[in-house]
């Protein structure tokens, strides 16, 4: 369970980061990673198009420079997008001036202030120096659809169990993630919905 909530202490690590929003207020915020690509992003888009839910697509520059039309749709039907770099890179493995030039290519693309650091692994110093210009966005529920690994119905069952009041859950719209998060989206977002949660754009 703790890679699909991060433990406190791992958060203390990554301060001013926002990890979870509007602690007392039954509503919750999809997000979703990795795109666009053309063969899962608009079948995520339809599935919330027909629940009448926005989210917010953290977006990779290369997918966005590769499939325009696509990152065109996303913003098209209303959701918010934001900077997931360019190359999806780990920074962690990156020299700080390569990582913010990997950013600033991104946002040629992605026209946002909300970025996700890939992996959710950032230096310190990468996070103080990103957050003059953007919102850095981490999570409170990471659903691992991309570990093919893991059946729909577990990743169900650890949605219905972590989910809270004002989580941030990371979805991913990439063609690992697509047999998961196409399953499991619409039976989550009915528990959800059973349970009187709203969805807040980020």
């Amino acid at each position: 369970m703790f890679i699909e909530r991060p433990l406190n202490y791992f958060k203390a690590f990554y301060k001013g980061a926002t990890w979870r929003l509007n602690k007392d207020k039954k509503i919750i915020y999809l997000t979703f990673d990795d795109g666009p690509v053309p063969e899962v992003t608009p079948k995520v888009l339809d599935i919330l198009d027909s629940y009448g839910i926005k989210a917010t697509f953290f977006c990779v520059g290369q997918n966005v420079e590769k499939y325009p039309l696509v990152y065109k749709e996303v913003l098209d039907r209303g959701h918010a997008v934001g900077n997931h770099t360019h190359n999806h890179v780990k920074g962690f493995a990156c020299n700080n001036a390569d990582y913010f030039a990997n950013v600033a290519l991104a946002a040629h693309f992605i026209d946002s202030d909300l970025f996700r650091p890939p992996y959710g692994r950032i230096k310190p110093s990468q996070l103080r120096e990103l957050k003059k210009k953007y919102t850095v966005v981490l999570w409170d529920l990471i659903t691992r659809d991309y570990n093919r690994k893991l059946s729909p119905e577990y990743i169900l069952i650890n949605i219905k169990s972590l989910t809270r009041k004002g989580s941030i859950i990371v979805f991913h719209d990439s063609l690992k993630a697509e047999k998961n998060v196409l399953a499991v989206l619409p039976r989550a977002i009915e528990f959800w919905q059973k349970k009187g949660y709203q969805f807040g754009l980020l």
